[in-house]
């Protein structure tokens, strides 16, 4: 299994109109047999930054995500709401090894 987390700094007059896109997403996100988990964070001492969890069954289905209409659509919608380049972190899941957390 593939796990991301992302890491988000938004313009702080952005920060609902991220949330609301974010949200979106992840719900149609959780939709894709590939996703096993899709997590939304917001920094409670800095509520312009965020961190998306995504827990993926394989990097293919982290690449059919990539293609998603929703995930472009969340992609356009943000790009001009950071107030940095956003970040991601690869890891390789240890444990559970093998749980399906739906």
């Amino acid at each position: 299994m593939l796990a991301l987390v992302v890491d988000v700094h938004v313009l702080p007059e952005c920060v609902d109109a991220f949330r609301t896109a974010t949200l979106e997403n992840a719900r149609n996100s959780m939709q894709e047999p590939g996703i096993l988990r899709f997590d939304v964070m917001q920094q409670q001492d800095d509520p312009t930054r965020f961190m998306l969890y995504e827990i993926y069954r394989s990097p293919d289905a982290h690449a059919l995500h990539r293609e998603t209409p929703h995930y472009h659509a969340w992609r356009d919608a943000v790009e001009t709401m950071m107030a940095e380049p956003r970040k991601t972190r690869k890891f390789t899941t240890c444990f559970p090894a093998d749980a399906d957390w739906r």
